[in-house]
């Protein structure tokens, strides 16, 4: 996303050496730690980094990059493009989006202990 900088080729190689040293998960961002990074948002924008390391490195991934629907969420589980999402901002904004979701997906789920009576 900036000249000269790491890329996913690079990434690729790390998660490699890494899987090689008992690491069984990537959690895969592009970061976007330097100013003039130039960084196209959009849904599950940085899903395909996670993809590629998941393919080629043979480990597995955690998407990232605003997943925000629970379809959104499932069809990038199904379709093996990473093995677990991680939600960010989208918890922020809506800490019951777990909830959310189960519903949408017609999933049932148990509350925290502590949510139980209101549930």
């Amino acid at each position: 996303m900036a000249d000269g900088g790491w890329d996913v080729e690079q990434s690729v190689e790390l998660a490699r050496r890494l899987k090689a040293t008992g690491v069984d998960v990537m959690d895969v961002s592009s970061g976007g730690s330097v100013p003039y990074a130039k960084i196209p948002v959009g849904p599950g924008y940085q899903v395909p980094f996670a993809e590629a390391i998941r393919t080629r490195a043979e480990i597995a991934t955690a998407g990232v990059g605003m997943i925000t629907d629970p379809a959104q969420a499932e069809t990038i589980l199904t379709t093996e493009q990473a093995d677990f999402v991680v939600l960010a901002r989208e918890l922020l904004r809506d800490p019951y989006w777990p909830r959310r979701a189960a519903k949408a997906l017609g999933t049932k789920i148990s509350p925290p202990v502590q949510y139980q009576r209101a549930w």
